[in-house]
């Protein structure tokens, strides 16, 4: 029979789960909505149904391993999990509330290490050999790297699909364009459910682990990875209105052409990632693309004040939540 610690940290990062769906709804429907090729109500829905449909199709986890590894297996306790995701869960709902597109990814990779370097400090180890260096240079790496890689290929196929639509009619490409906006957030939000689920899958994995349930990390229960599907895919429906505001209309106004370009140029960089196992952060790739469909217009096109806005939000994540994740440890080891 579980712990009551183990289940009440299953509980917490399924519900972690289902928050990382609200408030990374706006990623994968921000643009369509903001096109008004989809209602709220049915964008959240479309997106929800991809964003469990990837359940099907990644099947290696390769990105769920990576986050069980970010903390030294030595210096995994319930406790440092529990802590974890307490500070990954506070950070997330203060950056939804103030409508900041902040990664839930970076969040979570923050509280998780952030509590496993103040477990190693308790029992008298060095902090910093409590982490997985090259996994989380990794990750931060991608900080800059996603947002980069997201823009690069969305300014790659605004070019492309411009120069084939030029001698089409305005209203005809329209039409098609509202159309295949639904391809690529659906494209969209298939990848994204792909690589954000994935995160979840990794902590539950490693928190059964060190409950003594799992072997290994190599053995991964069917039940987790559904579930943690499932939980994204409900919090998806719930939507994230106050941050796809912000994604949708703040950064640059986007038409139904150029919501094709930026979703299929995230799809895209997030399916590169999961392929190398990378928890890249959708927020940041999307975000990218959006830039990158707005600077083909013109550089004056894209809200630059709004984007170093975000970028400080980026910037701080991962510290912020480590030192939270840090003070959380300290508080439940002492309390428990």
């Amino acid at each position: 029979m579980m712990s009551t610690l183990l289940v009440v940290v299953i509980v917490l990062a399924i519900a972690f789960d289902y928050i990382n769906g609200f408030h990374d709804a706006a990623n994968s429907i921000a643009t369509v909505v903001s096109t008004k090729v989809l209602t709220p109500a049915m964008a959240v829905l479309w997106a929800a149904i991809f964003n469990f449909a990837a359940y099907f199709y990644f099947t290696d986890h390769k990105v769920a391993n990576t986050i069980a590894k970010t903390v030294l297996e030595e210096y995994i306790t319930l406790e440092v999990i529990f802590a974890g995701l307490l500070a990954a869960i506070g950070w997330n709902l203060f950056t939804w509330y103030y409508g900041v597109p902040s990664s839930s990814s970076h969040t979570l990779i923050g509280g998780f290490a952030g509590s496993g370097m103040a477990y190693a400090f308790i029992v008298g180890a060095d902090p910093i050999h409590a982490i997985n260096i090259d996994a989380t240079l990794k990750i931060i790496a991608f900080i800059v790297l996603a947002p980069i890689i997201g823009m690069t290929i969305s300014v790659i196929i605004t070019l492309i699909v411009i120069n084939l639509a030029k001698n089409s009619r305005p209203s005809v490409a329209e039409k098609w364009f509202k159309i295949l906006q639904l391809v690529s957030s659906a494209a969209l939000s298939f990848a994204h459910g792909g690589n954000d689920a994935q995160k979840v899958m990794g902590i539950i994995l490693v928190a059964m682990v060190a409950g003594g349930y799992v072997p290994t990390t190599e053995h991964m229960p069917e039940w987790i990875p559904l579930t943690c599907y499932a939980a994204i895919a409900a919090g998806t429906m719930s939507g994230g209105w106050k941050i796809v505001k912000t994604m949708g209309t703040k950064i640059t106004k986007v038409t139904p052409l150029e919501g094709v370009c930026a979703e299929s140029a995230g799809a895209v960089t997030l399916g590169i990632t999961e392929h190398f196992g990378i928890p890249a952060s959708t927020t940041h790739t999307i975000t990218g693309a959006i830039i990158g469909v707005g600077v083909v217009k013109r550089v004056s096109a894209v809200r630059w004040g709004v984007t170093i806005s975000l970028l400080w939000a980026w910037i701080l994540t991962i510290p912020v939540s480590a030192l939270l994740g840090g003070l959380s440890l300290i508080i439940v080891h002492y309390l428990l």
